[in-house]
């Protein structure tokens, strides 16, 4: 009886036990359901789009590229891409290090204000900064009042006077809304969680015992950051500005509400395949969108490669 209970409670030899328990047949039709999915909703799509942009040919596709409309929404995807992720950057990883290294007062309330872009529609984001900023938004109240006010006298010198008008004047011309700028802080808007959230885990995993032996030792806060903080969360990093870039290049909802829409100006990529496609140029629509469609499978590469460099240096991302 002893030898019957003791070979029915025998663990088994390391590396047999299933992960699961279904059995073969159903661990293969719920592999099977997941590669139609992802079949149906990933990989025809993206074949379409391709197919549908060369469909015309090559020179076709070239010239889709190369038109002035096109090559300015390209150029102002990827100069607001180059402006909005460095940003992020800096405050990702400053946002980070206070948030990890730091105890102080409203620390979750601030971690709070960082999610608030991810819960926030893209649209009622851009709507935001139209508010602040547009023709009839607080921003422009604030230098009316204040313009009142400084003609009301109040008894300031009159050179003091002409002196602050023509300064709120200058103010109230610079144009946010329906202009780059705009685009640019809406971007910055709805990517700046990217890095920073990649980032806080991370490093309260890490703890502060390192960067403390280090300043005990002697070292600076700059060179403490530099030779212990940033080596340590270096693939972190990497993997939230490929993430940030991803979403700074085909942000639409958000874009789409502060642009204008103004051709060869104001419109970036995915607003350039929108207005293509409404034109009826469908193959120059698509041909814009498998550009889009390549920097995707770019970043997803480059994600690939990050998340296994990871693995290999034992951190996860």
């Amino acid at each position: 009886m002893a030898s019957s209970v003791s070979q029915f409670f025998r663990p088994k030899a390391a590396g047999k036990t299933p992960a699961t328990t279904e059995s073969p047949r159903i661990r293969t039709l719920l592999l099977g359901l997941a590669l139609l999915f992802l079949a149906c909703f990933l990989l025809i799509p993206l074949i379409e789009v391709f197919a549908s942009a060369f469909q015309s040919g090559l020179r076709a596709y070239g010239k889709a590229l190369s038109d002035p409309e096109t090559w300015s929404a390209i150029r102002l995807t990827l100069i607001t891409a180059a402006i909005a992720v460095p940003l992020n950057v800096l405050f990702g990883l400053a946002a980070a290090w206070a948030l990890t290294k730091f105890e102080f007062r409203g620390k979750n309330f601030l971690i709070t204000l960082i999610d608030l872009p991810f819960s926030v529609s893209p649209v009622i984001a851009g709507m935001i900064f139209v508010l602040l900023f547009g023709a009839q938004g607080l921003f422009r109240a604030v230098l009316d009042h204040g313009l009142n006010w400084l003609q009301a006298g109040h008894g300031l010198p009159q050179a003091w006077i002409d002196g602050l008008s023509r300064a709120l004047l200058c103010l109230a011309d610079f144009k946010i809304i329906f202009t780059p700028i705009g685009i640019v802080l809406v971007t910055l808007f709805v990517t700046f969680p990217f890095i920073a959230r990649e980032l806080i885990p991370l490093m309260q995993a890490q703890g502060r015992e390192e960067e403390e032996a280090a300043m005990t030792l002697g070292a600076g806060g700059l060179r403490t950051f530099l030779k212990i903080t940033l080596p340590n969360i270096k693939w972190g990093l990497l993997y939230g500005v490929i993430l940030c870039n991803a979403r700074a290049m085909g942000e639409f909802g958000a874009v789409s509400v502060v642009s204008g829409h103004i051709r060869g100006l104001t419109n970036t990529m995915p607003l350039q395949v929108e207005i293509l496609y409404n034109d009826g140029k469908i193959s120059a629509a698509f041909a814009v969108a498998s550009l889009l469609a390549l920097l995707a499978l770019i970043t997803l590469i480059a994600k690939g490669v990050v998340e296994w460099r990871a693995r290999r240096a034992g951190m996860t991302v």
